[in-house]
């Protein structure tokens, strides 16, 4: 798929505020890694390459390991995640697949889990990432390849 418009460019003012959006969840308590994990598993299961790619590198920022990124569309099937990160994960799929609904059993864990802000903030963090997931898919967003290290 080819590139196509640049809401920036032609929707300047609902780009920035969609940005306002994102850039609240820096003033919650949710950690930022717990952020990026939202974000790669949303764009995993919406297919945004671009978004995948971007939160990808953004978590190896923060002292991800490559193994867990690898790993987060089996996350159900490794030791390598944390109660609290399997809460966040799938209540993030949950709210990613929305038609099949938000279970009890999985608000309820997540509650238990997380508490009520925290839970309250995944659930913000995860409906701003499947926003922009929405963007860069319908927009046609493609990552820039990364040169592999020699």
């Amino acid at each position: 798929m080819k590139e196509r418009i640049k809401i920036p460019a032609v929707l300047p003012e609902g780009y920035k505020a969609m940005a306002v959006f994102a850039a609240y969840l820096k003033q919650t308590s949710l950690k930022p890694l717990h952020q990026e994990l939202i974000k790669i598993r949303a764009s995993q299961i919406n297919g945004c390459a671009y978004c995948i790619g971007m939160h990808s590198r953004d978590a190896r920022r923060l002292g991800e390991t490559e193994q867990r990124i690898y790993a987060l569309n089996a996350w159900r099937e490794t030791p390598f995640f944390t109660e609290e990160e399997k809460a966040i994960l799938a209540l993030t799929e949950e709210i990613t697949l929305i038609q099949q609904k938000v279970s009890d059993a999985t608000y309820e864990k997540a509650l238990e889990v997380l508490g009520a802000q925290y839970l309250a903030e995944v659930i913000i963090a995860a409906t701003v990432i499947n926003a922009w997931n929405r963007i860069g898919i319908s927009t046609g967003m493609m990552p820039a390849p990364e040169v592999p290290v020699q």
